[in-house]
């Protein structure tokens, strides 16, 4: 039950307030001056204060104003309850911090609509605040990948992207850093030539957008969804702000940042040195890691994407396709590339 101190020098008022707010199943604590109002509102604590203004001793201004120096009672709810009716007197009241103003006489419903929306806004005011606590608590107990990510999926904006659909162009401020939740996303750029060149690719629980931490710059790459992806996206200070709490997570993120560098240099090594076979072999081999969940199942990705992965020409790779399903170790089908004989393809020099 909410507790309601009704502070008002006029008997009948008083009485008469205090029976209709009992019927509206408040606990009503009554005062008969000021003096007396701001002894009680310290002492009992209530919910929330109703107040005339013209009383002895202690008027509503100085009630108000008592309160609001004291740090138990300050941010308790005020409404002033007074035949005061121009203007300056409504203006002052709510200048010093009141938070609704009703005249006499007064509709009963408009004292319990009052009331009820002050408490409503306090207890949202309350819940929202709790909330906030709560994530900067979770935000701080950070202790593996695995909780980032799942951070990233409760705290995160969730976005949804169809196939081929721009998730950031290259240039656009890095504001973001994103998870992949379901689907593929390829990073890319133009060369001079005018040719896409495919930096990664990113599957499921992989994170990417990573730019300076210290320095307000822009993406360096296009990032497109290659089938339909949702990603959560965490606003780049957030994670900030977590990594500087959480080192742990930031050693794990650094590895796994690393793993993906060790990766981009194999790849180099790769379109350095392999032969066009052995780089195509290995493209297929590495969409199917990230397409699809076994090697084995249906590739639906276009050959411009997969020659610039290998980093060789369409032409010749559309060419070395045609040879590896001659040697009977993939299949095709239009866009469709399906393994046969995933060991040999492996083998492939």
């Amino acid at each position: 039950m909410k507790k309601v101190l009704l502070v008002e020098d006029d008997t009948t008022v008083r009485e008469n307030t205090a029976e209709l707010l009992e019927l509206a199943n408040y606990e009503v604590i009554t005062a008969a001056n000021g003096i007396i109002g701001v002894e009680k509102a310290k002492k009992e604590l209530p919910n929330i204060i109703v107040c005339d203004i013209m009383m002895p001793e202690l008027d509503g201004y100085g009630v108000l104003e008592t309160l609001s120096q004291s740090d138990v009672t300050k941010h308790i709810p005020f409404i002033f309850l007074t035949a005061k009716t121009e203007r300056k007197d409504i203006r002052k009241g709510m200048e010093m911090g009141a938070d609704d103003y009703l005249t006499k006489p007064f509709e009963e419903h408009e004292l319990i609509n009052a009331i009820e929306s002050r408490l409503a806004k306090v207890a949202i005011l309350k819940e929202n605040s709790t909330q906030e606590t709560d994530k900067e608590t979770e935000a701080h107990q950070l202790k593996t990948l695995d909780h980032l990510k799942n951070y990233f999926t409760d705290n995160g904006d969730e976005h949804i992207y169809k196939s081929n659909e721009i998730i950031y162009d290259e240039g656009n401020n890095s504001n973001y850093i994103f998870l992949v939740y379901n689907g593929v996303v390829k990073t890319h750029r133009i060369d001079e030539q005018g040719k896409e060149l495919i930096t990664a690719l990113h599957k499921e629980d992989d994170f990417f957008g990573f730019t300076s931490f210290t320095q307000t710059n822009h993406y360096r790459e296009t990032a497109t969804a290659l089938e339909n992806t949702t990603v959560f996206r965490l606003v780049k200070n957030n994670l900030k702000t977590i990594l500087h709490h959480n080192h742990a997570v930031t050693l794990n993120l650094i590895d796994h940042l690393n793993d993906n560098v060790s990766e981009m240099k194999k790849q180099l090594l790769q379109m350095a040195y392999s032969s066009v076979r052995k780089k195509t072999a290995t493209t297929i081999l590495r969409f199917s890691e990230k397409i699809k969940r076994r090697p084995d199942e249906i590739i639906r990705i276009s050959r411009s994407d997969l020659a610039s992965v290998a980093g060789i020409a369409t032409e010749t790779f559309i060419r070395t396709l045609s040879s590896l399903k001659k040697d009977g170790l993939i299949d095709i089908e239009g866009r469709n590339i399906k393994v046969l004989d995933l060991e040999n393809l492996r083998r492939v020099t």
